[in-house]
């Protein structure tokens, strides 16, 4: 009896001491499952940075370099600040000249150049070198192109070269009698020009006097007027001015970045050899600020 005693209370120390020994190991298990849940928990952090780092060159590649100009000629012309100092500087002394001759505004000139060739990277100004928008009316005897304006497929003048169509435009003004009340106004008043202009009809839009002052005040342009009339020049605070090129500097070009040989060619419409040979050049290659002739 006491061997069987004996025998139980063995076994039952030996079940208790099996118990502690299962609860020990369960508990050793415990660290790996915390271990896997900080894991995922990283990840989830890192995935959340590289969400992050993704999206911010986004918003830098959305920032402009370069002010560019939409130009509502008769075909939408999207164009940058430079190429338009470029018209103006390329055409500023006919416009002074017709200014002169013709009693026209420089600054209307140039404005209206502006606004209806597209910096002279408008579709007519480019096909037809007409860069005032004038369709051929029953007058015109001379070569013609055809292009959408109000109406499509209307008929537009064409020209051998730019300066024709300044002077073009000049004679249309001084020759038709629905324009005659403009000449009574100041040379110097191209606020008033701007408006006359639109109440003779040479522009069916509404906000053409708007766009016209627009340009001039953005460009001041008025600083022509001012040089052909003998009076005091003003600019506009913080407009860009363009720069009469005068004496040493007459006809020249200051190379921007993007320059080639061909864009300045095009914007002073004269070919790639005629730079080369007026500069002397070996090849194609520019450096930004570089000094060309141009004319």
């Amino acid at each position: 009896m006491f061997r069987k005693a004996s025998f139980l209370l063995v076994l039952i120390l030996f079940s208790a001491c099996h118990t502690t020994q299962t609860v020990v190991r369960t508990t050793k298990k415990m660290p790996p499952k915390t271990t896997r849940t900080a894991s995922r928990t990283t990840k989830k952090t890192n995935h959340n940075k590289q969400v992050t780092s993704a999206q911010a060159p986004k918003s830098s590649q959305q920032t402009p370099t370069r002010k560019s100009e939409v130009i509502e000629s008769t075909s939408k012309t999207v164009v940058y600040t430079e190429v338009v100092n470029g018209y103006v500087s390329q055409f500023k002394d006919i416009a002074m000249g017709n200014m002169k001759t013709y009693g026209i505004p420089a600054s209307i000139i140039l404005a209206q150049g502006i606004l209806e060739s597209g910096a002279g990277k408008g579709d007519l100004a480019l096909s037809a070198n007409n860069h005032f928008g004038i369709k051929c009316h029953n007058d015109w005897t001379g070569e013609t192109v055809r292009h959408d304006d109000d109406s499509d497929q209307e008929c537009f003048r064409k020209y051998k070269d730019p300066s024709e169509s300044y002077r073009d435009h000049a004679l249309f003004l001084t020759t038709r009698t629905r324009y005659s009340a403009l000449f009574k106004l100041p040379k110097g008043d191209y606020e008033a020009w701007a408006r006359g202009l639109r109440a003779a009809g040479y522009a069916t839009d509404p906000k053409y006097p708007e766009k016209l002052i627009g340009y001039i005040e953005r460009y001041n342009l008025h600083q022509y007027d001012s040089q052909v009339l003998g009076t005091e020049y003003v600019p506009f605070e913080g407009q860009p001015v363009v720069v009469s090129n005068s004496g040493a500097n007459a006809g020249t070009y200051e190379v921007q970045k993007g320059d080639t040989l061909y864009s300045i060619s095009k914007k002073f419409n004269i070919t790639v050899d005629q730079l080369r040979q007026k500069n002397n050049l070996a090849d194609n290659s520019l450096s930004i600020g570089q000094k060309l002739i141009v004319q």
